[in-house]
């Protein structure tokens, strides 16, 4: 079992930047395909963005692109998320996830999930 702690949250200014961290433990990190989700009151959830396990790979939602980007670092199994350019309907608490694929993960097909961090932006 992979157990997920995102950080890096918090409140900034319309145009603006973050960078969302989740650091893993438990099963081998580097096997896993990895992505940020994000859930705005009200709505559902929404996959942001995936990478595979190599980093080779990424998969960003329409709403991101050019704006955020996903990485990874294996030898400190950490997976990041970094904001640019946020905009007020980025608010949201995000969510990393762990899972088998990249397709799987983007659909949201993940066997672990962190607890979520706050992310609010200002207009």
């Amino acid at each position: 079992q992979v157990q997920l702690v995102e950080s890096g949250g918090g409140l900034v200014q319309a145009g603006g930047s973050l960078r969302l961290s989740c650091a893993a433990s438990g099963r081998t990190f580097n096997n896993y395909a990895m992505g940020w989700f994000r859930q705005a009151p009200g709505k559902e959830r929404e996959s942001v963005a995936a990478i595979t396990w190599s980093g080779g790979s990424t998969y960003y939602a329409d709403s991101v692109k050019g704006r955020f980007t996903i990485s990874r670092d294996n030898a400190q199994n950490t997976v990041y998320l970094q904001m640019n350019k946020l905009k007020p309907e980025d608010t949201a608490v995000y969510y990393c996830a762990a899972g088998l694929l990249l397709r799987s993960v983007v659909m949201g097909d993940s066997f672990s999930w962190g607890q979520g961090t706050q992310v609010t932006v200002s207009s």
